[in-house]
């Protein structure tokens, strides 16, 4: 049985949690105090709650962040100090130039591994081949409907409550879309991380009162030719902020722990 650690209580880890494979469980949850009581009811208790992933003394086989760039800032180092594998799905907080190198130092010298989750958007491992022929362009349009920017700096840039059409609000780099909306941007560094980087991609923020769902679009040209990607995604009823697609990836991360040996 494959054990692993959680950063997060909220609707992705509980996503997380109701489809765990067969052969993997999970040991820890890092977590503010007030979730400490619902943790300890899960299975019986045999999941312990933490306030710091320091806490521990086992090792777990994967931490898994489902949890925010602030969590991020917080505990990846020590994780991977530790020597620990850590998969993250807050990577807007990678658009911290020097966090990326701390953590990708802390990693080379713990022989560890950090990955970056996929998250919200598919074609990943095509962007990164095409980046080895050399890209000229990303650009990546956001699509959300009013529900998914509440709570955002948005709410300054555009009337959510009385947008009557798709409204572009947000127009610069990657680097500046994850630093202004640290939660609803991470798709943004991810594909900057895989593809030209943060400065050099493209972001286009958009609300959009007609759609229920994420629309993520993604175009990339380069020495290989042209690609066009859009995912239309449902989001998670507990967090209309998160696209389920993105808890689906981490729920993939897992599942590679005991399907080691097999690819796609």
């Amino acid at each position: 049985m494959k054990k692993i650690m959680l950063i997060g209580f909220g609707g992705m880890a509980h996503e997380v949690m109701a489809r765990l494979p067969q052969g993997v469980s999970i040991g820890w949850i890092v977590a503010r105090e007030g979730h400490h009581a619902a943790i300890a009811d899960i299975n019986g208790g045999a999941v312990k709650a933490l306030l710091h992933p320091s806490e521990c003394s086992e090792r777990p086989d994967l931490v898994l962040e489902c949890a925010s760039q602030q969590a991020v800032r917080e505990y990846a180092e020590t994780v991977l100090n530790r020597g620990w594998d850590l998969a993250i799905a807050s990577t807007g907080a990678l658009a911290d130039a020097q966090l990326l190198e701390t953590l990708r130092s802390a990693a080379r010298a713990h022989r560890a591994t950090l990955t970056i989750l996929s998250g919200a958007v598919a074609g990943m491992d095509g962007l990164a081949a095409a980046r080895e022929g050399g890209l000229e362009s990303v650009t990546y349009v956001s699509n959300k409907s009013p529900a998914s920017w509440c709570g955002s700096p948005a709410e300054k840039m555009v009337d959510l409550d009385n947008v009557t059409e798709a409204t572009v609000f947000f127009e610069g780099s990657a680097r500046e879309a994850a630093r202004t909306f640290p939660a609803n941007a991470n798709v943004a560094a991810t594909i900057a991380l895989m593809g030209i980087g943060m400065d050099n991609t493209r972001v286009q923020l958009r609300v959009d009162p007609h759609t229920t769902r994420n629309t993520h679009r993604i175009q990339a040209v380069g020495a290989f030719g042209e690609f066009h990607i859009e995912l239309n995604g449902n989001t998670l009823a507990s967090n209309p902020k998160t696209s389920m697609l993105a808890a689906l990836s981490a729920v993939e991360a897992c599942r590679r722990l005991v399907d080691d040996g097999l690819s796609a």
